[in-house]
């Protein structure tokens, strides 16, 4: 009755969230019990995104990755629908980004490469900045974008990467080495 209900949109906003996340855990859930999981060494259990309290700071834990919880207020937000494609996406990014390397998930247009790139950064707490590229990107503004980015510790998602001339990437390419 009370998503039903008249509701603020802030409330509203939330309450979807938590819809959300809610139904994605109930369904995780009944899949460990229907498979008959009960060693935390399952790969279906060690394969959920997990959260562990650890001398005093949060850790996220995927598979045999783990990244720290980045204590980032990101406002109040919906959360993306999880797919069991959408989990196979978490998992190799995660694994990436434990190793400290990067992604560049892969696909037809609209089909929310980017909302899952954000949402994962979402369940870690980092902020994620969206960066459209276009033919007209030198290599000067990609360096001022990529200083202010490890100045703050945020994530980037570049869009349209393949639309950045291959002369920049390979000065970008040799700045960052």
């Amino acid at each position: 009755a009370l998503v039903r209900g008249k509701l603020s949109k802030q409330n509203r906003v939330t309450l979807g969230a938590l819809v959300v996340l809610d139904v994605h855990s109930r369904d995780v859930l009944s899949k460990l019990v229907r498979d008959n999981v009960t060693s935390d060494t399952d790969f279906q259990w060690l394969s959920q995104m997990r959260y562990y309290w650890e001398e005093g700071n949060v850790m996220t834990r995927m598979i045999n990755s783990q990244l720290a919880y980045g204590y980032e207020y990101l406002g109040n937000s919906s959360r993306l629908v999880i797919t069991p494609l959408t989990d196979r996406c978490y998992r190799t990014l995660f694994g990436a980004l434990h190793l400290h390397l990067g992604g560049a998930p892969e696909g037809p247009a609209g089909t929310g490469k980017t909302e899952t790139v954000k949402d994962l950064a979402k369940a870690v707490a980092k902020q994620c900045v969206v960066f459209n590229c276009s033919d007209g990107l030198d290599y000067i503004a990609l360096g001022k974008f990529f200083k202010g980015l490890a100045s703050c510790g945020a994530w980037s998602c570049f869009d349209e990467f393949n639309r950045i001339d291959l002369e920049v990437l390979s000065v970008v390419a040799q700045q960052i080495m």
